[in-house]
């Protein structure tokens, strides 16, 4: 796709250009398996030596299609798509870390990808540090060791809403000689490109605002090909040193920028299988198709939820970004100008279970485990998404335990304040 295109050009042509008499629309590759006519041709495959399909465990043409056209949006060079979010972020991490690593991650995370972090990828040998967002560059910096591999963050946390400071976090990281990995799922490339302050790999739970319509689950990962493993051949040598599996392949060495996602494919996706299905993948391109159309209408009426909620009587706190007086509005105006997302947080008078109350009392706003689709949705997340933490772990992510993660649709937003107004008034 041509560089030149607009955004949103791009999330409606990118990926997919058929030929003379091919579908306009990218078919369902609904396949396991791909047909060759020779026994070399398949073998040329396994060994990395031609590029195709052979089995939908490692790839498809369908999801390359899609993953293609999310990483023309962010602006990479190579992306893979996985079956979830948690997914992307797991191989995200794996990918150049073994038992005896160690990561640096900012705190304020949401609560699955905390814990994937903190306690999972520990039982397999790989410690994890974690950082206040608003520490100093110093502060950061002294969290990492000599066997630190990656430092991590979100670009708008869940739920918390810190607005990262991508500069600086990149700034610490390269110092370091290690990469800056941030999921990008809250702002999408529409709001944030990531690469452009900076980071090195982005990730994202397309299941969010990607799809839009809480239709499939689905995550994705996208190199900026800017990292240069072979400046720190030692420390990353499963990119810089040859792949017994694949009979000594060295990926920085036979796939150059592509190495990452190429060893991502090969060794992890072979190995663990966490695809995204080829249904799942045609059903998240048709919500790309709209997604510079959705974003901006859900920061608009997001912005016009909280200033009701600012000025009611039985609210007691409201973060989102995009309020003046919120603490993340100027890194929010400098890497999200024209907006941040449509979730925002806030608490009200009473607590923790004065917050539990309101949630029984919506009619319009549904209390699902999701956020960032068409329809308004709200969560209680210390009883939901983050219950496995104690308040003390809590408070690190920048979940308040009456915190209350509203979720604002693209319904009319007359109809969403009135909602929250009567729900508010029961309490």
């Amino acid at each position: 796709m041509s560089n030149n295109y607009k955004m949103e050009t791009k999330c409606i042509q990118s990926g997919w250009e058929p030929k003379q008499g091919e579908p306009r629309v990218v078919p369902i590759y609904q396949s396991t398996t791909f047909k060759y006519d020779t026994s070399e041709q398949m073998g040329r495959l396994f060994d990395l030596e031609d590029s195709g399909y052979f089995y939908t465990r490692l790839q498809n043409p369908t999801n390359d299609v899609v993953a293609n056209k999310i990483c023309d949006l962010e602006g990479g060079v190579a992306a893979m798509l996985t079956s979830s979010g948690q997914a992307a972020n797991f191989y995200a991490i794996m990918n150049i870390c073994e038992a005896g690593d160690h990561v640096v991650c900012a705190s304020a995370l949401y609560g699955g990808t905390y814990n994937l972090y903190a306690h999972t990828i520990k039982k397999m040998g790989v410690d994890a540090t974690f950082v206040d967002p608003d520490a100093s560059e110093e502060e950061i910096s002294n969290a990492f060791r000599e066997n630190t591999k990656a430092l991590f963050g979100e670009t708008i946390s869940n739920p918390a809403l810190v607005v990262l400071d991508l500069e600086k976090f990149a700034k610490v990281a390269h110092e370091h000689g290690v990469p800056f990995i941030v999921d990008n799922t809250f702002a999408t490339p529409i709001n944030c490109r990531p690469f452009e302050w900076g980071a090195d790999i982005v990730t994202h739970s397309t299941t969010k605002y990607m799809d839009g319509h809480a239709t499939s689950v689905g995550g994705c990962i996208v190199d900026s090909g800017n990292f240069d493993w072979g400046a720190y051949g030692d420390k990353f040598s499963c990119l810089t040193k040859p792949d017994e599996t694949y009979h000594g392949i060295v990926y920085t060495e036979k796939f150059g920028k592509d190495a990452y996602i190429t060893k991502a494919t090969a060794q992890l996706m072979r190995d663990l299988g966490s695809i995204q299905s080829p249904q799942n993948a045609f059903l998240l391109n048709l919500g790309l198709e709209t997604l510079h159309l959705r974003v901006p209408r859900h920061c608009e009426n997001a912005k016009k939820v909280a200033e009701f909620l600012q000025n009611h009587k039985k609210v007691s706190w409201v973060n989102y970004p995009d309020l003046k007086d919120d603490k993340y509005y100027t890194l929010a105006q400098k890497y999200l100008p024209n907006g941040s997302c449509g979730v925002l947080t806030f608490g009200i008078i009473g607590g923790r279970d004065a917050s539990v109350t309101l949630m029984d009392n919506f009619k319009l706003a549904a209390i699902v485990t999701h956020v960032a689709d068409s329809r308004t949705s709200v969560l209680h997340p210390a009883s939901h998404t983050h219950r496995q933490m104690n308040e003390k772990e809590l408070l690190e992510a920048g979940v308040q335990p009456d915190l209350i993660r509203f979720s604002v649709g693209v319904e009319n937003v007359d109809d969403i304040i009135d909602d929250l107004a009567q729900a508010l008034e029961l309490v």
